[in-house]
């Protein structure tokens, strides 16, 4: 990341301007990505991944099932007063095959004050799109990939957005 300073407006007599510092017409923003950043290879995503769903598969917490804030755990999920468990979205056409999925514990929100449910307001989750390499089988003979699960298909995969519960919130 470059950070490009601003220039200072030098007038003083200029009335009905805002105080501070001023933006010539040509210059750039003051946060700029630099040209030579990179996005993250799909295989480091990927990884990233597999390595959640292995820390929820190896878990050694109790269930959750109970809509209850934990604030002895460190982990948000637990602490929020919208809180939400993870459950594992497994479908083997895709890649990666498996993603952490939250699911709300509870209908409505936990009282920060009684720490109790609260059903005047409502616990839903929040998506997020996440970019998966869908399976296409191109069938020989056909126009275009079409998702087919025959054997003689050749393994073809095309990046897609997938919507996945990433947490949960309240609302009234």
């Amino acid at each position: 990341m470059v950070l490009v300073p601003e220039a200072k407006d030098q007038s003083k007599g200029a009335k009905g301007r805002r105080k501070g510092p001023a933006r010539s017409p040509t210059a750039a923003p003051a946060l700029a990505w630099a040209p030579d950043d990179t996005y993250t290879p799909m295989e480091d995503y990927e990884q990233s991944i597999q390595d959640m769903v292995r820390q929820l598969k190896n878990s050694s917490e109790p269930g959750d099932t109970k809509c209850q804030v934990n604030l002895r755990l460190w982990r948000s999920n637990r602490r929020s007063l919208s809180p939400w468990a993870y459950s594992i979205n497994h479908d083997a056409t895709r890649i990666p095959a498996d993603i952490p999925e939250a699911r709300c514990l509870c209908t409505g929100c936990i009282n920060p004050f009684t720490m109790q449910e609260d059903r005047t307001m409502a616990s839903i989750p929040i998506y997020s799109r996440l970019p998966v390499r869908r399976l296409l089988c191109q069938v020989p003979g056909e126009v275009g990939p079409k998702p087919s699960m025959k054997k003689k298909c050749q393994k073809k995969y095309q990046t897609v957005m997938e919507t996945i519960a990433v947490g949960c919130t309240c609302i009234f």
